[in-house]
């Protein structure tokens, strides 16, 4: 029972009408607004007034909670008219709102009271509620403005949590606490890799030297990656006529997201928010034979969209991001084939971060819908091919995959990467869509082997997403102790006492020099300090250099190569190496990637 999806969201939704009834209890003057039930809990939108409701008034809210669940009888949710309705909820303008809104739109207007606590609801709720309706907790409190929209009034949401089994609640706070310590803004902070600036604006983070080391690294990574596998990649400018998205069909769907144009001269001019117009006026460019098919185009492409202040968090969802682009031009009978080699890609990208296919992450295939005109580009035929090629590739590969209908993009189907972040969340990764459309709109052809112009189908994807997502992604995953290959710092170099600094010097040019990033650690502070800070920072190895080293160099004992003392971040000790031991171990960890 605890893991019916549906139970669930009723047992949550009836879990957010019994906190609207315990805070209105407590603040008689409360308006409440809505409250849904939402991936693993609910929330509650308030007006308070005047009132400001910490964190700390959660126990005494949850007790109320609790005495006010032990008197409700069953939710009897019945119709009503609109002008009772009205009258019922004639204090409450969200309700009134509401009420207008469904009458205009000919809904059923549904009314509920359990134990002298009447809501406006459409139903979904649980049966047994003095024995179903124990196991919850409130998790946090925010602001939220009404209806999403930044011009109305600004409420208070509390979110919570409800199980059907007090062990389960257990086990789901104890990974919210896990996830709070393996937060990647609370981590990123610690760890000095990224800030936010107040006169930046919120949404756009600055990387620090070591944040735009781990960057680096992905990007040389996922471009060699690329290269090998026969892809060119291209520079294209970061912003572009309003009329290009408008012939690509983008800004109709896309426009609310979009930032505003610019008035240039004679041109309008806007922000992109992707990269595939400016990929096919490359491709036009020049004409195109059978032969050159597919022409895969790729490009670590900075990209621009609006989002509201309130959905902003960390790296995860931020204003300018920086996709690992990618189209494939490629004849209709080379789709299939295309396909799997983006999912190959993907997934051998995926290993070298760790990541396990069917525990980290799993496929979407994200659907359009027949019945949508306005959103989806009308032709039955090309849907049902493009969605059966995408199935099937899907299937021949043995891949986790679930399907979902409307998710699809205005121009085609797509199987979207599905990445489960430490709360347990599904966040999409990154994408591979089908594209019928585009090459209509740009008049995308090639030459076939008849002498005949036929048209292209356009591949779109990205292998490893968004860098700034893929950054917050693994620094969660790893809880900022990233592998060798991505740490910002490989070694730290530790002088025992200020005679062996010129010693560290000479390592650690040895250690540059081969590629290997060390730094040195010569503070006025004791060996042991150092060592904890090291490990704090979760730096791989840290190099211990005392007497002991610098003499052995001196005296050429065992060789004549420096000698270093190692330890690890995990608290292992491995004593005296030769340097050149060390470089050549530490180098094989890098370029295997392990």
């Amino acid at each position: 029972m605890d893991n019916d999806k549906e139970y669930l969201n009723n047992l949550r939704h009836s879990c957010a009408h019994l906190l609207a009834a315990a805070v209105r209890s407590l603040w008689p003057e409360t308006k409440n607004a809505i409250g849904p039930a939402i991936e693993n809990g609910f929330y509650q939108d308030f007006d308070l007034g005047d009132v400001k409701l910490p964190e700390t008034d959660f126990e005494k809210i949850e007790s109320k909670m609790h005495e006010i669940a032990s008197l409700w009888h069953e939710f009897e949710t019945k119709e009503v008219s609109a002008e009772q309705a009205r009258k019922d909820f004639a204090w409450n303008p969200y309700k009134l709102e509401l009420i207008e809104e469904f009458a205009s739109g000919g809904k059923k207007i549904m009314e509920n009271n359990p134990g002298n606590f009447l809501d406006l609801c459409k139903g979904g709720h649980t049966d047994n509620l003095k024995e179903e309706l124990k196991h919850f907790k409130l998790l946090s409190v925010a602001g939220a403005y009404w209806r999403g929209n930044e011009k109305n009034k600004m409420l208070t949401r509390i979110y919570g949590t409800a199980f059907a089994t007090k062990e389960a609640l257990d086990e789901h706070l104890h990974m919210l606490e896990e996830a709070k310590k393996r937060d990647h803004r609370k981590i990123g902070k610690e760890l000095g890799l990224f800030v936010f600036s107040d006169l930046v604006g919120p949404g756009l983070p600055l990387f620090t030297p070591k944040g735009s080391t781990i960057r680096r690294i992905l990007e040389r990574f996922i471009v060699d990656e690329e290269l090998k596998r026969g892809y060119m990649h291209v520079y294209t400018p970061p912003l572009a006529k309003t009329d290009l998205y408008k012939t690509s069909g983008h800004y109709p769907y896309y426009k609310d997201t979009m930032y505003p144009h610019m008035q240039v001269d004679e041109d309008e001019l806007i922000l992109r928010p992707m990269t595939c117009p400016h990929h096919f006026m490359l491709y036009k460019s020049t004409p195109h034979s059978y032969k050159e098919l597919p022409v895969r185009l790729a490009e670590i492409s900075p990209q621009f969209r609006y989002e509201k202040s309130g959905e902003l968090t960390g790296l995860m969802r931020v204003r300018m991001f920086t996709l690992s682009d990618a189209h494939i031009i490629a004849r209709p009978d080379q789709a299939e084939e295309e396909i799997n080699n983006v999912l190959d890609l993907i997934e051998s990208v995926n290993s070298k971060f760790g990541l396990v296919k069917g525990k980290d992450y799993k496929y979407r295939l994200s659907l359009g819908d027949r019945n949508d005109e306005k959103k989806y580009y009308k032709d039955d035929a090309l849907w049902n091919k493009a969605e059966d090629i995408l199935r099937k590739v899907l299937t021949k590969r043995s891949a986790p995959f679930y399907e979902a209908e409307a998710e699809a993009a205005f121009y085609g189907p797509k199987i979207d990467v599905q990445m489960k972040n430490v709360s347990g969340k599904e966040e999409t990764a990154c994408t591979v869509q089908y594209d019928f459309v585009m090459p209509k709109r740009f008049n995308l052809t090639y030459i076939d082997s008849d002498g005949k112009e036929k048209e292209p189908i356009v591949i779109h994807r990205a292998s490893i997403g968004a860098i700034e997502r893929t950054m917050a992604f693994l620094i969660e995953k790893f809880g900022g102790a990233l592998p060798l290959w991505l740490s910002p710092v490989q070694i730290v170099l530790i002088p025992i006492a200020d005679r062996h600094i010129q010693h560290v010097h000479t390592v650690n040019n040895t250690l540059i020099t081969n590629n290997i990033r060390s730094s040195i650690d010569d503070r006025s502070e004791g060996m042991q300090a150092k060592i904890r800070d090291a490990t704090l920072q979760k730096v791989p190895y840290m190099g211990i250099i005392g007497d002991k080293e610098v003499e052995s160099s001196k005296l050429k004992v065992q060789s004549d190569e420096p000698m270093i003392s190692v330890r690890t971040r995990d608290g292992k000790d491995h004593g005296r190496v030769k340097l050149s031991d060390f470089i050549k171990q530490v180098q094989d960890e890098i370029d295997k990637k392990t």
